[in-house]
């Protein structure tokens, strides 16, 4: 787990199809679920931590690709975040994606148990709290959310 009192940087990739958006369950043993925010057993979309010397759309592609098999087709920034939990804090940058073919495999089976689409308006629960932010920005069309 990275140090408290460092800020990482992540993403969250938006990705669209009819409607409808790609969500993956997070697996319920917190040691495979495998995110410094927590959110086992939650529902999430793709995304990952930013590499060293990663772009964000460049990390966006390489984390699509590990985790669902999908090439990412015209993704875009779309919005940013900041994400606090008591022992970890990130700075989560939206993607979006609307032209991505084919349908996901899961690739990381001890961290996404399955990959579903889903309606906008009939999102899974719980869903994972970097994906929610990501999802009501896209929604609301706004860059950032209100911070508490």
């Amino acid at each position: 787990m990275a140090d408290p009192k460092q800020v990482r940087a992540g993403m969250g990739i938006l990705v669209l199809r009819d409607g409808k958006v790609l969500l993956g369950k997070r697996h319920d043993d917190p040691e495979k679920a495998s995110s410094a925010l927590h959110g086992e057993g939650h529902w999430t979309m793709p995304g990952g931590k930013l590499d060293f010397g990663d772009t964000f759309l460049g990390g966006a592609v390489r984390e699509m690709k590990e985790e669902t098999g999908l090439d990412l087709v015209n993704p875009r920034v779309f919005c940013v975040n900041n994400e606090r939990v008591a022992d970890a804090h990130f700075v989560t940058v939206g993607v979006v994606d609307e032209s991505v073919v084919g349908e996901p495999q899961v690739m990381e089976p001890d961290e996404i148990t399955e990959w579903r689409w889903f309606p906008l308006d009939q999102l899974p629960t719980p869903l994972f709290a970097p994906s929610a932010k990501i999802l009501r920005c896209y929604q609301e069309q706004v860059l950032t959310l209100p911070e508490d």
